[in-house]
């Protein structure tokens, strides 16, 4: 039985910390593809892609995390990982893909391959800012 609960917590907090990143990075690719597209874009489809980037991003991330066995700080050993760095191109090719697919402009066309690149290289620099800056 308590180890039903500590999974479905760990799911829960999973779920929970991946809306709360993916509403700060749907901002900020809001406002990116906003300037590139040069016309509107619809917010809760940038939601949901992020929400889906955010959770496939944290599960590859403590992935790694768990098969170098960096699960506890300090985190610096796993910030200049070379398995994480590859995990992360992965991340960022997910982050585009989704963003290119499920992302419409208002006049119902797809945003361009180029602008989902954009946002998610401004969203990556922006998290990985953070991430150096706690660590």
């Amino acid at each position: 039985m308590t180890t039903l609960l500590t999974v479905i917590s760990s799911l829960l907090w999973w779920v929970l910390y991946s809306s709360m990143a993916a509403l700060v990075f749907a901002l900020i690719g809001w406002s990116v593809l906003r300037w590139t597209e040069r016309c509107a874009v619809v917010f809760n489809r940038i939601y949901l892609a992020c929400l889906l980037w955010t959770m496939l991003g944290l599960l590859l991330v403590v992935g790694v995390a768990a098969y170098e066995g960096h699960l506890h700080p300090p985190y610096g050993a796993l910030l200049s990982s070379g398995l994480l760095r590859w995990m992360l191109v992965l991340d960022m090719l997910i982050g585009s893909v989704l963003l290119w697919r499920l992302v419409p402009r208002i006049d119902a066309r797809r945003i361009r391959p180029g602008s989902a690149c954009m946002a998610v290289a401004v969203i990556m620099a922006i998290s990985f800012g953070v991430a150096t800056s706690l660590a």
